[in-house]
């Protein structure tokens, strides 16, 4: 693919000058061409620097990072009018620096937060002032139309978010999910805060996913600081990554086999992520691998002892894990709730730039461990697993897979002694003027972290990208034409993150 484009490396720290600065319209045209010719976004954001507002753009192919930028304008013809991928990341521009998309199909707000120019007319009104949820939600309108609206507040111990259905009789026409009830401003903490918060910050953005954003962000300070971790922690890296992996999908198996009244397996699965959580706890003293990654390497070591202990813990339950997939997918109760339920079609998928599981449940092979492979992935051979129905049948089905997938990779892991020098938690001096990103697979998919820095090396913009950003809207367009009863059963199939989007 020709591009003016600068090829960038997964982790590896650039200097801010030799990312090319384009024409406005050049920049577009380029961005345009790139994912119209198959392109993904990866990253779409706006930054303020030296008194002036500039876009940059990281895009991915199948093997390649592809980054630019230029001068922000005040407006432009929406990308997303051509490009549906850039949809969310246009909004969230013009909700943060007010830079308004003309023509965008769907322009609204995503977090609900003062932009950072003052600008508080992007969207006809001030709704920076207001709570969320007060604006005119989309309507579907006929006699025998009704609305269903659920949320903010759930019965249960989960983040806020607004569900609004449009349906006739019990079948849902559209789904629109609302979400910036818990904006905490991560971003801003980030560029802010002393350099020893910054980890203790990343492990709370989202807690179901500490050891993701925990090894994004120290992969991006190393890369900054030009720091190389040893081959031991990056063992203990890739192991503990996929135990988050383990935990969390059996979790959703486990939720998945109670919304269809099926409560062995959802025992079952219950008490099997407790016990992978537990060797989360063994790693590193907490059950969803906090304190464990920092920049540098990891702040414990694996032991003999703890090798040995993981290699009989996982001896005894992967059997029991295999059965109980078995018995899951052999039962046909089950299967008559999971099939043809939920379906999102491959073109909406990748329409919609849909990541992980989720996509792969749709026949998108995609998987950063493969093609941009950090720690211990880049020696594994990461095997391809996809589905094609793309329904709740596919996205349950993926997760199995990738759970006796990780237990493999783990086993083989835990082969040899383990040898690595602990970091503890100091001061790092990023390059001046600087520009990285890392991506790594997370359990729900494509995480990303991208950091510049400014000439004295301070943090001058710090974006987080999590795979609900992608994905929210997959679960909105699988709702189409399913009777809402079965939303509670497509929401777990998704199990999207609230506070990851939220930030």
């Amino acid at each position: 693919m020709k591009t003016v484009f600068k090829q960038i490396a997964n982790g590896k720290a650039i200097a801010l000058d030799i990312i090319p600065h384009l024409a406005f319209d050049t920049f577009a045209q380029e961005v345009i061409a790139i994912v119209k010719q198959g392109g993904k976004v990866v990253h779409y954001f706006a930054y303020a620097d030296d008194g002036k507002v500039k876009l940059m753009a990281v895009l991915r192919t199948d093997a390649l990072l592809l980054a630019a930028g230029c001068d922000a304008p005040e407006t432009y013809p929406a990308f997303s009018a051509q490009c549906e991928p850039f949809h969310l990341f246009e909004r969230e521009m013009a909700e943060q620096f007010g830079i308004r998309p003309e023509g965008h199909p769907w322009l609204k707000m995503v977090r609900y937060h003062a932009n950072s120019r003052g600008l508080s007319d992007v969207f006809g009104n001030d709704y920076s002032q207001d709570i969320p949820g007060n604006y005119d939600y989309y309507a579907v309108e006929g006699p025998e139309i009704h609305e269903v609206a659920v949320g903010p507040v759930h019965a249960g111990v989960i983040e806020p978010g607004h569900f609004r259905f449009n349906c006739i009789g019990e079948r849902v026409l559209h789904l629109e999910i609302q979400l910036g009830y818990q904006h905490r401003g991560v971003e801003d903490l980030m560029c802010n805060a002393d350099f020893k918060r910054l980890p203790v910050i990343t492990e709370g953005i989202a807690g179901d996913t500490a050891i993701g954003n925990s090894l994004c962000m120290a992969q991006a300070f190393e890369g900054l600081a030009d720091i190389r971790p040893d081959a031991g922690a990056g063992i203990i890296r890739t192991i503990a990554l996929e135990l988050e992996r383990i935990a969390n999908h059996l979790g959703d198996l486990g939720a998945l086999s109670g919304d269809v009244a099926f409560l062995p397996a959802a025992n079952y699965f219950g008490r099997m992520r407790g016990d992978f959580l537990n060797m989360s706890l063994l790693l590193c003293g907490n059950r969803f691998g906090k304190g464990l990654v920092r920049p540098g390497g990891v702040c414990f070591p694996m032991t003999d002892d703890d090798r040995k202990n993981l290699t009989e813990r996982i001896k005894e339950l992967k059997p029991q894990v295999e059965h109980v997939i078995d018995l899951l997918f052999s039962t046909l109760s089950v299967l008559s709730r999971f099939e043809n339920c939920g379906t999102v079609s491959r073109i909406n998928s990748e329409k919609l730039g849909l990541v992980g599981p989720a996509a792969r449940a749709c026949g998108i092979s995609y998987d950063a461990r493969r093609s941009f492979p950090t720690e211990h992935y880049r020696l594994l051979d990461i095997a391809e697993n996809v589905e094609l129905t793309g329904d709740v049948y596919a996205r349950a089905k993926m997760r199995a897979h990738e759970v006796l997938q990780a237990i493999s990779i783990i086993e083989s892991l835990l082969k040899d002694p383990v040898q690595t020098e602990c970091v503890v938690s100091g001061s790092f001096n990023p390059a001046p003027s600087s520009f990285v990103v890392t991506i790594n697979e997370a359990w729900r998919g494509e995480l990303s972290h991208c950091v510049l820095t400014d000439a004295a090396g301070k943090i001058l913009r710090y974006k987080i990208k999590d795979p609900s950003f992608h994905n929210w809207n997959g679960l909105a367009m699988a709702l189409r034409d399913t009777g809402i009863s079965d939303f509670p059963l497509n929401n777990k199939s998704f199990n999207l993150s609230y506070c990851g989007f939220d930030l």
